[in-house]
């Protein structure tokens, strides 16, 4: 028995997870040493070992043995992410957080990642032989539900993470790349017709005729309806005709007015001050005592740190209370101005072995479940990564997405380990047909 769990384990992704974790861990420790928050370290001890019984336990059963279960956990995310909207906690101007008891709460938005995966991987692997078009609709309206139920809670970072791991998934499930672009496109579409009004009076400082139009919301609306219409023109020139001039004019329309409708809808639902969060890295010193002052202070530390730091607990910025979020969303700032780029190298390193070693398993899978499992996984971590430590170097929008095993938060680092488990799970069956 001890022999077969020790098989079960995958050595090098437990020992990069627990590199980080301890390297977490520690600049966790030095971000609060001088503030209120000097009790987060023993915090993130705590989770991270109740993560591992969590990890070890996710290893140790079939992982295919959860696929009868995987709709009802879906369906049970769901729920309770609806529960945390309507009685949840707001924080940070996003009702995301459910309290049990005073002192312990949870972000089930995190968790409803690992549920989207596996549903979603049931559902790719369950409708192979399906329709192309029937099964990229379906597969869409999985995506929506939770990633709409996010948004308007609203935390646009979470729910941004689940575009990445739906078209990675995708994207090896076959699903024709023409349908995938067709959600990245409308997103990024939608993304740059919420934020250009506010990009046009912030940053931009003029006004351009065009930008004008999104700002007025009647002109916004008129504009959507045309659209809309000769979207509808076309799609019936399609139907007519059967040639490809109309099927093409109906698919960029057709992202444009779901653009300019989705769009209309952010910037009812999402605040100015929030909105202007997404584009304040273009040009942080216009609001450097507010909106900037997050990214200034962390290119500031990071800059400061130079090749080999200024030495553990010596941050200035991190320790003079400048830098905010330091222990979440800014913790790549804490270790390179303590660290330097030598500890930057160091953390691209191991991520980049993590990605690599998910890479292998999800080849050396058994089964299309499987793999489905494996690309989304590997699509979060990316992107939660790719997006942390461009937050941090100021490249990147500040949204709150915490840097995996690194970043100070329960939730998040047990979403991480649950991960770890199913692809050291897959992993370790992977001779098993």
């Amino acid at each position: 028995m001890k022999l077969n769990f020790i098989k079960r384990l995958d050595f090098p992704l437990i020992f990069c997870m627990t590199m980080l974790s301890f390297i977490g861990i520690l600049f966790i420790y030095s971000a609060g040493i001088n503030s209120d928050k000097n009790n987060e370290f023993i915090k993130q001890i705590i989770w991270f070992s109740a993560g591992l019984i969590l990890m070890t336990a996710i290893t140790m059963i079939d992982y295919r043995k959860y696929k009868k279960f995987i709709p009802h956990i879906f369906a049970v995310s769901i729920i309770v992410l609806i529960f945390t909207f309507i009685l949840g906690k707001n924080t940070n101007g996003a009702t995301s957080w459910i309290y049990l008891g005073k002192r312990v709460r949870l972000q089930p938005s995190e968790f409803t990642k690992i549920s989207f995966i596996l549903m979603l991987a049931l559902f790719l692997d369950n409708t192979e032989k399906l329709n192309e078009r029937r099964r990229f609709i379906m597969a869409a309206i999985l995506l929506f539900i939770p990633m709409g139920i996010i948004l308007i809670q609203p935390d646009m970072g979470t729910a941004s993470v689940f575009l990445p791991i739906f078209l990675t998934m995708c994207f090896l499930a076959n699903i024709p790349l023409r349908f995938l672009l067709l959600i990245f496109s409308t997103i990024v579409l939608t993304l740059i017709f919420t934020v250009l009004p506010i990009w046009e009076t912030q940053i931009a400082r003029q006004s351009i005729p065009i930008i004008h139009l999104l700002s007025n919301r009647r002109y916004h609306i008129l504009m959507a309806l045309i659209s809309l219409i000769i979207t509808i023109i076309a799609a019936l020139g399609r139907i007519l005709f059967k040639t490809n001039y109309y099927y093409w004019i109906t698919y960029f329309f057709g992202i444009i007015t779901m653009a300019l409708f989705f769009s209309l809808a952010g910037s009812i639902v999402l605040k100015p001050y929030q909105i202007t969060r997404l584009i304040i890295f273009l040009k942080p010193e216009i609001d450097p005592k507010y909106t900037g002052y997050h990214l200034i202070q962390s290119k500031n530390a990071i800059g400061s740190g130079g090749l080999l730091g200024m030495g553990y607990l010596n941050g200035k910025i991190t320790h003079l209370e400048f830098l905010p979020e330091k222990s979440t969303d800014f913790i790549f700032s804490v270790i390179s101005e303590e660290f330097g780029f030598i500890a930057g190298i160091t953390i691209f390193t191991l991520y980049l072995f993590i990605f690599i070693r998910i890479i292998f398993i999800m080849k050396q899978s058994s089964n299309n479940f499987a793999t489905y499992i494996c690309a989304g996984i590997l699509g979060m971590f990316f992107y939660h990564f790719i997006i942390n430590v461009g937050m941090a170097i100021g490249i990147m929008p500040v949204t709150g997405i915490p840097l995996p095993f690194l970043s100070y938060g329960g939730s998040a680092l047990f979403t991480n380990m649950i991960a770890m488990g199913l692809l050291m799970n897959i992993n370790s069956r992977r001779l098993d047909f």
